[in-house]
């Protein structure tokens, strides 16, 4: 059955047809398509046509709410009795009657989900909670129908439960074994203990579900974070106070919670002084655990047993603080945690790093291949990988470890002539060169006349938040002739979209940004929203001792670590930024790079221009939209 709602676009059915022989054939699909292909509509038309004859479930893998609420619209268009709905982490500002508690603001979606079970509990007949109370009587198959007609967003669908007196994550689980399409943030599938939750819930086995992963490209580094962990100067500091407030447990003979955590931070401090070279540095792999040894006088197993004692003192701490009806955390047990994840972390795989942000040293094991976390891609039917910037796909299905692969790449379904890439060789923004003042006055200079030689929606692109609020302070603002809106560090989401539909709905208005930010990736600037880009430098990583570690680790695993650590996360940020300017057919754009170092990367097709204000204006001239 054709599913697609829409008039095919150029791309589309090549795309829709593709997907649904990579499905039957039970083989994973990697797409790279350009911006403007429709590629949520498409792997949902794509896969659907399988899913529903073989009564399998569709899950849609997103990183943003905005994203969910796209896989709704276009199931909605998709009609046909197509349920969908969109899940959400638990937290408690999703649940109504925790979220008007500040305590409970910053509790994890374990947290909240064992603070829930005191309040499910019934006392004398009567539960706690009168939303939970409210699903023995609720009817699932009418909301289902309610659901299948209205297609509410998560925050619709939650205001709606509320209306009516039921909780919203506990009805959302009841429906989901009648959904065809799921869309869930990443942990759903790739933190095994949700995963084991979300296949209960849904009634069928990882088996029998398509996976669909959108902006793909952002992957490998989301399964590397999700196998990461560290411990910080403050956590320290908790657990101590959390230590004292509690009688201060003695875990081995004359070494209590707070002789352990003085140890940690006197090691801590030792690596700091001995190993952190700018932003961090590199441990031996037994580094910690030899100094516990050493600075304690215990042997391993000994540590091994404080461990064990500090889960023990964590869980009756957070017991009580959940009979108490607090967040149940304990920083104790997380430091035992830590310990024991630190000692017992796969050598091979993992580096042991020293980090200072700002005042808050850590210790770090950061995981350097994301196919251990990769594994829901593997148990499942069939999973789709797609974003506009995902070549090279050998890459890609190589770091995830993925099987059975076929490959499309889709890219140039619209007119070439739309896009203009330029770039000059007057400036640089090598590090050691940036704030040179002969390259720093130059590139200052040129970013004002490439934005006044036209009047249309710009976006810049800075290296970093410092630089902007650097060429900020030295006048860059003043000497546009436009109204200027910023994207800052830190910004909540809805500060993030409120500047957003400003600059969209400006008249040649500018968007100062970061390559690399939230606005450079996921967010469509549509028709003349957005027609130039300036990116000031090339997003080339730091030469971190973690990139080091990870540039060996490469070498090894695949012959090319700076393929891996460099080339390709570079090319791909340009490119999602550039990206940014055609997003259908008709949008025309100007991508101009102020770094000479551009012509060193073959991935991106930039033309050298040395007078680049006169190409502007030459390309919006001969444009049907005119100046």
């Amino acid at each position: 059955m054709d599913y697609f709602p829409y008039e095919y676009r150029p791309g589309q059915k090549e795309l829709v047809g593709f997907i649904d022989r990579t499905v039957r054939d039970r083989r994973c699909a990697v797409i790279e398509a350009g911006t403007g292909t429709g590629k949520t509509i498409s792997s949902l038309c794509g896969a659907l046509s399988y899913a529903k004859d073989h009564e399998m479930k569709v899950i849609y893998l997103t990183r943003t709410k905005s994203q969910q609420k796209q896989v709704i619209r276009e199931s909605e268009a998709i009609g046909n009795g197509i349920l969908c709905v969109a899940v959400q982490g638990r937290s408690a500002a999703s649940c109504p009657l925790m979220r008007d508690d500040p305590d409970l603001a910053s509790g994890n979606a374990e947290e909240i989900s064992k603070l829930c079970s005191v309040y499910k509990r019934k006392s004398n007949g009567v539960c706690h909670c009168k939303f939970y109370s409210g699903i023995e009587e609720v009817d699932v198959e009418g909301w289902v129908e309610v659901i299948r007609q209205q297609h509410p967003d998560p925050e619709d669908f939650a205001r709606m439960c509320e209306d009516a007196g039921v909780c919203p994550y506990e009805l959302m689980k009841l429906i989901l074994p009648y959904a065809d399409v799921i869309a869930v943030p990443y942990p759903f599938v790739f933190m095994p203990i949700v995963l084991d939750r979300f296949v209960e819930w849904m009634g069928v086995p990882l088996s029998r579900t398509i996976l669909i992963v959108d902006e793909a490209h952002n992957l490998p580094d989301y399964l590397r974070d999700v196998q990461t962990f560290e411990y910080s100067e403050y956590a320290m500091d908790l657990a101590a106070k959390e230590a004292k407030e509690h009688g201060d447990f003695e875990l081995q003979e004359s070494i209590t919670v707070t002789d352990l955590v003085a140890v940690l931070k006197e090691i801590l401090a030792h690596a700091e002084k001995e190993y952190l070279i700018d932003e961090d540095g590199m441990l031996p792999p037994y580094f910690l655990e030899d100094e516990l040894m050493s600075r304690l006088g215990v042997s391993s197993v000994t540590i091994s047993r404080m461990c064990k004692s500090m889960e023990e003192i964590g869980d009756g701490i957070m017991e009580k603080k959940k009979e108490r009806k607090k967040l149940p955390r304990s920083y104790i047990h997380s430091m035992s945690r830590f310990i024991r994840a630190w000692i017992d972390g796969d050598e091979d795989n993992y580096v042991r790093l020293i980090i200072k942000e700002k005042d808050n040293p850590m210790f770090q094991a950061y995981c350097m291949d994301p196919s251990g976390a990769a594994g829901p891609l593997i148990d499942c039917f069939s999973s789709i990988h797609m974003s506009g910037t995902l070549q090279p796909l050998d890459a890609y299905e190589t770091e995830l470890g993925l099987d059975r692969v076929s490959k499309l790449c889709l890219n140039g379904i619209f007119p070439k002539e739309n896009l203009l890439t330029l770039y000059t060789d007057k400036v640089t923004m090598k590090y050691e060169e940036r704030e040179l003042p002969q390259n720093y006055d130059t590139l200052m200079q040129m970013v004002v006349d490439c934005v006044n030689a036209v009047r249309v929606n710009t976006a810049i692109f800075f290296p970093s938040y410092g630089f902007m609020d650097k060429m900020i302070d030295d006048g860059l603002v003043r000497y546009l002739n436009r109204d200027v809106v910023f994207e800052q560090r830190g910004m909540s989401q809805p500060e993030l979209m409120s500047v957003f539909e400003n600059f969209k709905t400006s008249d040649g208005g500018v968007l100062f940004c970061v390559t690399g930010g939230r606005i450079s990736e996921g967010l469509d600037f549509p028709d003349k929203s957005l027609e130039m880009a300036i990116i000031i430098g090339i997003p080339f990583p730091k030469p971190t001792a973690k990139l080091r570690a990870m540039r060996r680790y490469y070498d090894i695993r695949f012959g090319n670590g700076m393929l891996y650590t460099s080339t390709i996360p570079t090319v791909r940020k340009m490119r999602q930024s550039i990206g940014r300017l055609i997003r259908s057919e008709t949008d025309r754009g100007v991508a101009i790079i102020m770094d000479r170092r551009i012509a060193s990367l073959k991935d991106i097709d930039a033309e050298l221009c040395q007078d680049i204000p006169s190409k502007e204006r030459e390309f919006f001239r001969y444009s049907k939209y005119g100046l």
